[in-house]
């Protein structure tokens, strides 16, 4: 990793190239071990590598405030929206607000993010999040009109959309690409925690004050980015391309070439796109399951409680063997598992099938993510990023719009059904259309060509 250097603790060399790294001076037998790839002694599997690593701590302390944040926000929005207008519609509204500017905006993100140095993109961007956040709560005190509000909405998609190829493509930097898998997996795990606190601190809050979280919201999102002034690796020197159609679609070029990429991010596109029943959980909540605002926020933390368990245990287990015959049940279960949430009219059972999609949903995020990090060369990762967020950046809010239509047309249980099935069939031909997925081996193996 040209560049970069080692931010642990007490690092032995800097890991700018392997030259380097070898002319380092000698570590000790125990150094040795905590430098195998992935891995301690005998033990085989270090399952904190990445938190070896100071920036390492320091992002993922800021990025957890930001999530949960932005979590207590969505509540609050899916909330207010339904509540104030009383249609499914208005929900689905709030996913094509979201997913323009992602599809808008996320491959000249990905140019941005290969650029200029990310930590710096990231600041800007979080900061321009905190201050629409700041716009959304004025809004809501003053019962703004709900398009004003999309509108308010639709700019703070737009500048994440410009955030997440720089966000993503910045762990490789703040860890040895050795570990990178493992940093993947627990930012995995941080998301998720936050998926889980965060909704259910939401729910919470909105009992006591809805408009509150939006402020609520801005405060985490300025946190995050006073943090990213902390981090201390050294960037790599950045080749600024003329910005051409060329340059803003190389990332596209590099994923068609690489089967194994296309036909993972394919997967999750079609199967977040049908079988997400996220946004159609404040129907379930008042309608369905007559849970309230407070059952309304456990429905909502569920998934994050399901993919936490689930990380933690990719964490802790030697990387995947079968990581595409993995990918490929665990897509299929969290189809089947939406088809039952669907269905069910149980509090208890619902909440269990939605932790269930959330433990299996993880799987698939560490796989899709570790091979879209680890296969593409830095100097790409943007722009490479940039792609994958618009296949399933924008899936997550085209799926809400997908979701608001069926359940106005046919009810949100024949919503969720329908796009639990339709989870199924993509997983059948995407097995048969890209072998190579069905075929790949260990994470730990995936190097870029």
């Amino acid at each position: 990793m040209s560049g970069e250097e080692s931010n642990q603790d007490n690092p032995p060399a800097a890991f700018e190239t392997p030259d380097e790294q070898r002319a380092a001076a000698a570590p000790t037998e125990s150094q040795l071990e905590n430098q195998i790839p992935g891995g301690r002694g005998a033990a085989g599997h270090d399952a904190y590598a990445a938190w070896r690593f100071r920036d390492y701590r320091l992002y993922q302390t800021g990025w957890m405030i930001a999530v949960m944040g932005f979590q207590i926000e969505n509540v609050a929005l899916g909330w207010e929206l339904y509540d104030r207008t009383q249609s499914p519609m208005a929900l689905g509204y709030l996913g094509l607000a979201q997913a323009i500017p992602v599809v808008a905006l996320a491959l000249p993100g990905g140019q941005i993010a290969d650029w200029f140095d990310r930590r710096k993109v990231i600041f800007v961007t979080v900061m321009l999040q905190a201050i629409l956040g700041v716009g959304l709560g004025l809004a809501s005190y003053r019962d703004g009109s709900i398009p004003y509000m999309y509108a308010l909405v639709a700019g703070i998609a737009s500048v994440l959309a410009i955030a997440r190829p720089a966000r993503q493509a910045l762990l490789p930097q703040v860890v040895p690409l050795e570990v990178v898998n493992n940093a993947i997996t627990w930012n995995s795990s941080v998301f998720e925690v936050s998926s889980m606190l965060g909704p259910a601190i939401g729910g919470a809050i909105i009992a006591y004050s809805v408009r509150s979280a939006y402020f609520i919201n801005a405060g985490c999102a300025v946190a995050f980015a006073c943090l990213m002034l902390f981090l201390r690796f050294k960037s790599p020197p950045r080749k600024r391309e003329p910005l051409t159609a060329s340059s803003v679609l190389a990332g596209v070029r590099f994923v068609r070439q690489k089967r194994i990429i296309l036909g993972t991010i394919t997967l999750d596109l079609f199967a977040v796109l049908l079988g997400g029943a996220v946004y159609l959980l404040p129907v379930f909540a008042k309608d369905v399951l007559g849970v309230g605002k407070i059952g309304f926020g456990l429905l909502r933390a569920a998934p994050g409680l399901g993919a936490v368990v689930m990380a933690l245990a990719l964490a802790h287990l030697p990387p995947m063997k079968h990581a595409g015959r993995n990918l490929l049940l665990a897509v299929g279960g969290f189809g089947l598992a939406t088809i039952v949430f669907g269905l069910s009219r149980s509090f208890t059972l619902s909440l269990v099938m939605l932790m269930l999609t959330g433990a299996l949903d993880n799987i698939s995020v560490v796989v899709r993510h570790t091979l879209v990090q680890v296969l593409t060369p830095d100097a790409m990762r943007g722009r490479v990023s940039a792609v994958n967020q618009v296949f399933i950046g924008a899936s997550n809010e085209i799926g809400g719009l997908e979701s608001g239509l069926t359940a106005a047309w046919w009810g949100a249980t024949a919503a969720v059904v329908f796009g639990g099935v339709g989870t199924l069939v993509v997983v059948a031909a995407v097995a048969l259309a890209w072998p190579e997925v069905r075929r790949f081996g260990s994470l730990h193996d995936a190097r870029p060509d």
